[in-house]
């Protein structure tokens, strides 16, 4: 297997710790350990079942009605349930259609396995919404695998129910799979929440994590929902990787997922009040586009300045100490990636800066 370099990745790497203000981190502002209330001298640092804890897969499978424990395989992390997810089913020689843009473990990994990855483009003229019938017509009979993430990293486009059903459709009727990315499934602000695709069909595969919405991603607690057999595939894969899960990050998760509720309203509040603070900045700029994200933590604003999203976002990092990822990170240019889930202030004061940088480029037509 060769990989590609990982551009986001690489980018974090390069600027994020050096950077005072941090406005394109995707998740939820992290939660302080002493939140938890909890003495843990008692806990036994064992290594952990291959599976994950049982209560705690118990405690995720509340949120998959009618799917048992034994359907889950607890990760470190989403991005383990996708690798893994990935190493069960695509072979070299397979098609695997996956949207874009995306997060881009999702079409690097099956490349590198040996996939024929096509891109399913979501285009901002259509507010990067999935186009069931174009998806439909980029099925072959050498299709093993459909990729998609909604609410979407980096656009916040969702998907109704209506096209989640039409997608299981073609997958079924295709004796294919599904694998969706759900790291931010509960935080829709236009639609009710979607089903977890994995409890509609078991062609499809559900995978999230503690990270985003939770505020947990220190703690590298991910899970992947799938048929037993898929899971007992991915579970043996694993087994030569990182075997089971830290015994530490199991437990707290547990306590987290208890008080789950309290976490998911402390997402929703953060997102809500800096949404509009973004909304407010995107409308008084004249250099500025957009389309508003329905969920998600992250949003993709379009700008028209003669400058790349690179060179634009290396001016942010080393002259003004203010971090965000360029759309050249997702592939697309005149793009930036901004998250809204942490400290409302320091969004306010990095927008500021990002239009102080864009101001000194000469302006576009739009």
């Amino acid at each position: 297997m060769k990989f590609r370099p990982f551009s986001l990745e690489d980018w974090f790497a390069k600027y994020e710790l050096q950077c005072r203000i941090n406005i394109s981190e995707s998740g939820i502002l992290p939660i302080d350990f002493s939140w938890f209330d909890t003495d843990l001298s008692d806990l036994k640092l064992y290594y952990g079942h291959m599976l994950g804890d049982l209560e705690l897969r118990e405690l995720i499978a509340r949120d998959y009605p009618g799917l048992s424990p034994d359907r889950i395989l607890v990760t470190t992390g989403c991005i383990e349930a996708n690798f893994v997810a990935f190493a069960s089913l695509v072979q070299p020689g397979d098609h695997v259609i996956v949207e874009h843009p995306n997060y881009q473990q999702l079409y690097e990994v099956p490349r590198a396995l040996g996939g024929r990855v096509e891109l399913l483009r979501l285009r901002y003229e259509d507010n990067y919404k999935l186009n069931v019938d174009e998806l439909n017509e980029m099925v072959t009979p050498k299709t093993k695998l459909i990729v998609i993430s909604h609410p979407n990293n980096p656009t916040g486009s969702v998907i109704t129910l209506e096209k989640l059903k039409s997608i299981i459709e073609i997958v079924e009727d295709n004796d294919i799979y599904l694998l969706s990315d759900e790291i931010y499934r509960e935080l829709s602000f236009t639609h009710k929440p979607l089903p977890p695709a994995a409890t509609l069909s078991d062609h499809a595969i559900s995978n999230s994590s503690m990270s985003k919405l939770h505020g947990l991603p220190g703690l590298r607690i991910g899970w992947m929902v799938a048929d037993k057999a898929i899971i007992d595939t991915a579970k043996e894969i694993r087994s030569y990787t990182t075997i089971c899960d830290s015994t530490l990050s199991e437990h707290l998760s547990k306590l987290a997922l208890k008080r789950k509720e309290e976490l998911v309203t402390r997402a929703e509040k953060i997102a809500k009040t800096n949404l509009e603070v973004m909304r407010r900045w995107v409308e008084n700029r004249d250099d500025v586009d957009w389309v508003p994200p329905e969920g998600s933590l992250v949003t993709f604003p379009r700008f028209h300045r003669n400058v790349t999203s690179t060179e634009l976002c290396t001016l942010l990092a080393e002259n003004y100490k203010v971090f965000v990822a360029p759309g050249k990170c997702f592939d697309i240019e005149s793009h930036f990636r901004i998250g809204f889930g942490w400290n409302t202030d320091e969004l306010r004061e990095g927008l500021e800066f990002v239009g102080r940088a864009l101001d000194s480029f000469e302006p576009l037509g739009k």
